[in-house]
């Protein structure tokens, strides 16, 4: 399925004490939804203030990034938490964005696993019934956005919670539609060109090509521009663009 309108999302308020990761201020003149780090792989209470206080200022939807407790790894080291544990402290994290988000007069619009959590929660059904289970316990239906497909996407339907689905135009994917593992060679696509034709690609045809050549399908509401990378604002002002000049809609998806 192609969409006649998407929400561009970006890893925001990846930052701890003095340390910053992302161009929060400026990546937030680009994107429509901002998938905020709630201090288990980054983030600290400034920051999420700082980051509800400037999305709330330009109408980008809040959403929740939860993660593994792995600020030393960045969230990106699998770990095998407990159903229990796992549930509370994507609960904790929730709440802890939320404080902020009423704060600045807005809400936790969504909630969003990074890292390795991400990338677990697309095979594995007790964490993902894990993080399902993290999110009713706030009391709130929240939409959990993730990989078409997933597990993650699997349990949330089954418990009444709306999905929203995903793509990503720098990183590569493999024949069957998952993420290339970040460890293997030709992971991260770095070429700016190459990002923003992968970009329209999946807005208006629903389609991009595997690390092996072959075109897969791809049924994404919402596209990720990742914060990390060199020049990260700059691409992601020529994706906006691009899209918006091939007939795109860009508009958040709650």
């Amino acid at each position: 399925m192609t969409w006649a309108s998407i929400d561009l999302n970006a890893d925001l308020g990846e930052g701890f004490g003095r340390w910053r990761l992302t161009d929060d201020e400026q990546l937030l003149s680009v994107v429509t939804s901002a998938n905020v780090a709630c201090g288990f792989h980054a983030g600290d209470a400034v920051t999420m203030r700082r980051v509800c206080e400037l999305a709330a200022g330009r109408g980008v939807r809040i959403g929740a990034q939860v993660s593994y407790r792995d600020l030393a790894g960045f969230g990106r080291r699998s770990m095998d938490v407990p159903h229990d544990e796992l549930a509370a402290e994507v609960a904790y994290q929730i709440g802890a964005l939320h404080v902020f988000a009423r704060a600045a007069g807005a809400r936790v619009s969504y909630v969003k696993p990074h890292g390795a959590l991400y990338n677990r929660v697309v095979h594995d059904e007790g964490q993902a019934q894990a993080v399902v289970d993290g999110v009713l316990l706030t009391g709130e239906r929240l939409p959990l956005l993730g990989l078409p497909g997933s597990r993650l996407h699997e349990t949330a339907e089954k418990a009444g919670l709306p999905v929203v689905t995903e793509a990503f135009a720098d990183r590569a994917y493999t024949a069957g539609g998952t993420l290339v593992p970040r460890g293997e060679e030709g992971a991260v696509i770095t070429d700016a060109a190459a990002v923003v034709e992968r970009s329209v690609s999946m807005a208006r045809f629903g389609v991009v090509t595997s690390l092996c050549g072959r075109s897969v399908p791809v049924r994404a509401r919402s596209l990720c521009l990742h914060g990390d990378t060199p020049g990260a604002v700059g691409l992601a002002r020529r994706v906006r663009a691009q899209l918006e000049a091939s007939g795109v809609r860009v508009e958040a998806f709650v």
